[in-house]
């Protein structure tokens, strides 16, 4: 019985809900006819607007055209009765002139004849009829103003509403990756689609391929394009690929997206390992400030821990899928700076192939210095001071000084000291290459046979900095390293 009577609670249960569905279908059906009305008187108000748009059009248009006809036939008119008001009064000159040298004829005696004759002669030579054009200034022809709107008739006939756009399909063929920048062409299938503007969606990724349903990164807008293609400028490729699509939008509706496409962006992303920094280096991610109690913080802390103390090791704060170039980030005793050697390391090795990073000192830092640096590069050693490390060095404590620095060899530069310095390293061809970052002028090569990889390297003294990395390589910094490549450059001398 008890179980007959959970049977029927289940069905009742089931009906009232399928009731309650039911009724908010009902809701929603009355809302859509609602909805179908409002639209449906939208869209005719819209569609009588653009009927007497183009009406209005045509009127315009008839005007300036009844206009053109007035205007030519009054200059006709005017031309052709000149001409006519001149002839008539030739006319009327010479019938005159016929009518006096008649009677002088009769006359004239015979003393009197010459000088009649003559007198006659004259006015005859001077007749106006003899002066005159007897081939019309204008013709009569006024079929250059008549009109055959057949085509455009053809055309009208054919009006119709507007389609859904298609979908546009990008050209991989024609897009760019390069200086940071995107530039993305595409086409439509069809030409006459009407096409009021374009709307662009990107995203960052690290996969290779269609894009993931499930991704970190939202999709990025870029709408009201008008073009069939778009360069997305100033961009950080702080990860591999980059994933585009494209819709097309008239009027009235947008279309579907384009297939989308990913893109590689090559690019060198590193950022500082504060466990190799020096201790009054305050380190975070890509900026380092002078702390002159960074020290005696340090060893507090490290007091703490020996009293029991315990903590998870700092991790590098890399974000997405790790690098195997990335070097761990525990805090080891050999990786440390001290003393005198204010130095912070990158935390991703070059092993291989071209990479590029800018770097931006405060005007007021007493002393910085940028470049490379093997991992072996010993705590207590400056950078420039060893055959392990590479670097530009700026010094403005006292003596004001801008040099290159290599195996404890120092080239003065004739150059002042830029707000911002690029870092241009080709591991395989052995080029280290700074640069002003900002008009790209050659500041200083070395020229060098690296071999282990090799680490950004930074030092600073009373002063800050910050690093931009996820940079590709200028085309005016490669077009230069390609040109240096092929002639020696003054600027190599230390190795």
């Amino acid at each position: 019985m008890e179980d007959q009577r959970e049977a029927l609670r289940k069905i009742i249960t089931t009906l009232a809900v399928k009731n309650e569905e039911t009724q908010t279908f009902i809701y929603s059906l009355k809302q859509m006819l609602l909805n179908v009305e409002a639209n449906s008187a939208k869209v005719q108000e819209d569609l009588e607007a653009e009927f007497q748009s183009l009406m209005s059009v045509l009127e315009e248009l008839k005007e300036s055209m009844l206009m053109k006809i007035k205007q030519d036939r009054a200059s006709r008119t005017y031309e052709l009765q000149n001409q006519l008001a001149a002839c008539t009064r030739a006319l009327e000159s010479s019938e005159e002139l016929l009518e006096t040298a008649n009677q002088t004829l009769q006359a004239a005696d015979s003393e009197d004849f010459p000088q009649a004759a003559k007198q006659i002669k004259d006015g005859v030579t001077m007749a106006p009829a003899f002066r005159l054009s007897l081939k019309a200034k204008v013709s009569d022809n006024m079929s250059h103003l008549m009109v055959d709107f057949a085509q455009e008739r053809q055309m009208l006939q054919t009006l119709k509403f507007l389609p859904v756009p298609s979908a546009p399909i990008i050209d991989l063929a024609e897009s760019l990756v390069a200086d940071n920048c995107v530039t993305l062409v595409w086409r439509m299938p069809d030409e006459d689609s009407k096409i009021d503007h374009y709307v662009l969606e990107y995203r960052r990724t690290n996969f290779e391929g269609p894009p993931r349903l499930k991704e970190d990164h939202p999709w990025m807008v870029v709408e009201g394009i008008r073009h069939t293609e778009h360069t997305l400028t100033g961009l950080k490729f702080d990860m591999k690929y980059m994933n585009f699509r494209v819709k097309a939008c008239n009027k009235a509706v947008s279309g579907e997206f384009s297939e989308p496409v990913t893109l590689e962006t090559p690019a060198f992303m590193f950022r500082l390992d504060g466990s190799t920094s020096h201790q009054n280096l305050r380190v975070e991610d890509l900026s380092v400030e002078w702390d002159a109690m960074g020290g005696k913080v340090q060893d507090i802390k490290a007091r703490e821990k020996d009293k029991g103390r315990t903590a998870s090791p700092v991790n590098s704060p890399a974000r997405g899928t790790p690098s195997p170039k990335r070097m761990s980030s525990g805090r080891g005793g050999r990786d440390r700076f001290t003393a005198e050697s204010y130095t912070v390391l990158g935390d991703t090795l070059i092993d291989g192939g071209e990479h590029y990073w800018e770097v931006r000192f405060e005007p007021d830092s007493k002393a910085f210095g940028l470049g490379v640096a093997y991992r072996s590069l010993g705590r207590f050693e400056q950078l420039g001071k060893t055959a392990a490390s590479w670097c530009l060095h700026a010094n403005n404590w006292l003596q004001a000084s801008f040099t290159a620095k290599h195996a404890n060899k120092v080239k003065v530069l004739d150059s002042p000291v830029p707000d911002c310095l690029g870092v241009h390293c080709d591991f395989h061809q052995g080029f280290l290459s700074f640069y002003n970052a900002r008009t790209k002028q050659l500041l200083h090569t070395f020229k060098a046979k690296f071999t282990q990889p090799l680490l950004p390297a930074f030092t600073v003294w009373c002063g800050s900095f910050q690093v931009t990395t996820g940079l590709q390589v200028p085309s005016a910094v490669r077009c230069l390293q390609k040109r240096g490549s092929a002639t020696s450059s003054s600027n190599t001398s230390l190795t």
